[in-house]
């Protein structure tokens, strides 16, 4: 038996009038999860229309917790983007509420699009496009029908159709030329060529603009940077909607990039790393509990960045108000972690839930991250490739217990050493593989593992 609770914003406060359990975004994430408690499902009615804001932090840190949640990021996400036909025209001035339309010519059509994006209310614009709408919006008439279609709502099962279709055995890698860090090189990208095909795949190395249709491909291997409001996570999404087998996914990309939903599974997992405390404002009050529990210097990280991107370090309260209030223009959330410095960081490739490989990262020359993005000539330290089983063990185990909290698809874990004690930095999407550098033990075989992953899947999914 699940029990519901229902996440407002603080200025939805009429909810709780009509039902119970109803709590502020901040109280979901400041109390919970809570030991010992049953399973739970999230109806999240705060507005999530702004990118990165609680609205999308409440469903973030739902499916962290392993909570169900309405609507899911993915949701969230496709209604934000621009990919969407206007198929929906006859709903053009319409508001539905949980799938459900007052007019009795629509309801078929309303039930049609919240199969589709499943969400609490959702309404067309004057082109026929399917956005989220908010309760603020709503007025006395509609809140009141609000209201009834939400108390039937959470009496309901929630079931959510997910059709597939199922094409040939073609493969679409998709790439960026541009890129001054991509996750592969050329070679390596010529290489996941030839193991595809020893594996009766055909792959090409496209980008974005050379996919005029990712329905016509089997399989999608994303060797782009991704990110969430990006095109690498529209794509995996309408890719794997279509049927296709994709590394990595969707899921695998909105959790791995987004490090407070990283931070929150790995509390709840029990997943060992850094002393963490996610932030939400720059009072003095959150300055002081800072200081009391982390000492200087302390980093500060944006939830989305890659390649060292988007990490602060900070020495002294004017800095840390500094860059706090500088931060949270752009998120309503910010990570602060204890500093660590070590003359490496641990990379433990992982597919499947299985290691395939390991690098020692050095740090930049006279720098504390592997990535000196200021620099102009050591832009990255040094690298030693070794075979997994060399691995210390308590690295090897905190990098697959990470793993097991975001998915079973290609991840590179960056995990800290110190003093024999394994801490998890996060995990990565889509990770780095170059040639002599990444397959510096295994050479081909790499590649070749991959691409047989690649197979089993497609095999698994009737197309042999």
């Amino acid at each position: 038996m699940f029990k519901t609770l229902i996440v407002v914003d603080n200025n939805e406060q009429k909810i709780a009038q009509n039902f119970e359990h109803v709590i502020t975004f901040d109280t979901y994430l400041r109390d919970y999860p809570k030991h010992n408690e049953p399973k739970t499902r999230i109806l999240n009615l705060c507005d999530t229309q702004q990118y990165l804001s609680k609205g999308y932090y409440c469903s973030l840190l739902a499916e962290a917790r392993q909570h169900q949640v309405l609507p899911s990021v993915k949701t969230i996400n496709a209604l934000r983007s621009h990919d969407q036909s206007n198929q929906y025209l006859s709903l053009i001035g319409q508001t539905i509420f949980f799938g459900q339309s007052h007019d009795e010519r629509l309801k078929k059509v309303a039930k049609s699009v919240f199969t589709q994006y499943p969400a609490p209310i959702l309404v067309a614009d004057e082109q026929g496009y399917i956005k989220q709408g908010a309760i603020a919006s709503l007025n006395a008439i509609q809140f009141g029908e609000f209201v009834s279609q939400l108390s039937s709502f959470t009496e309901s099962v929630w079931r959510i159709k997910d059709n597939k279709r199922r094409y040939r055995w073609d493969m679409a890698i998709l790439v960026d030329h541009n890129e001054k860090v991509p996750p592969s090189d050329k070679d390596a990208i010529s290489k996941f060529i030839k193991a595809a095909a020893k594996h009766g795949i055909y792959a090409q190395a496209l980008t974005f603009d050379e996919i005029t249709s990712i329905a016509h491909f089997d399989a999608l291997f994303i060797r782009q940077t991704t990110a969430i409001d990006h095109l690498t996570y529209r794509l995996a999404s309408k890719a794997q909607s279509l049927g296709l087998v994709v590394i990595d996914d969707a899921e695998s990309i909105l959790r791995c990039c987004n490090k407070v939903y990283l931070h929150d599974a790995f509390n709840y997992q029990k997943v060992p790393s850094l002393k963490t405390h996610v932030v939400a404002d720059s009072t003095e009050q959150t300055i002081n509990n800072l200081e009391a529990n982390f000492v200087y210097p302390l980093v500060l990280k944006m939830p989305e960045g890659s390649f060292s991107k988007g990490v602060f370090k900070v020495n002294s309260r004017a800095d840390l108000v500094a860059k706090l209030d500088e931060l949270f223009e752009f998120s309503a959330l910010v990570l602060a972690q204890e500093y660590m410095y070590t003359e490496y960081d641990w990379r433990v490739g992982v597919l499947n839930g299985r290691a395939i490989y390991a690098c020692r990262y050095l740090m930049a020359r006279n720098h504390w991250q592997i990535y000196n993005h200021d620099a102009k000539r050591f832009f990255s330290g040094g690298f030693e490739t070794l075979p997994t089983f060399e691995l210390p063990k308590v690295v090897l185990d905190a990098a697959l217990k990470a793993c097991k909290t975001v998915g079973k698809g290609l991840y590179g874990v960056d995990v800290k050493e110190h003093q024999g004690r394994a801490y998890v930095l996060e995990v990565n999407d889509n990770p780095s593989i170059d040639h002599k550098v990444e397959d510096g033990y295994l050479g081909d075989e790499l590649y070749m593992l991959i691409m047989d992953e690649f197979k089993q899947r497609l095999e698994a999914r009737g197309r042999g």
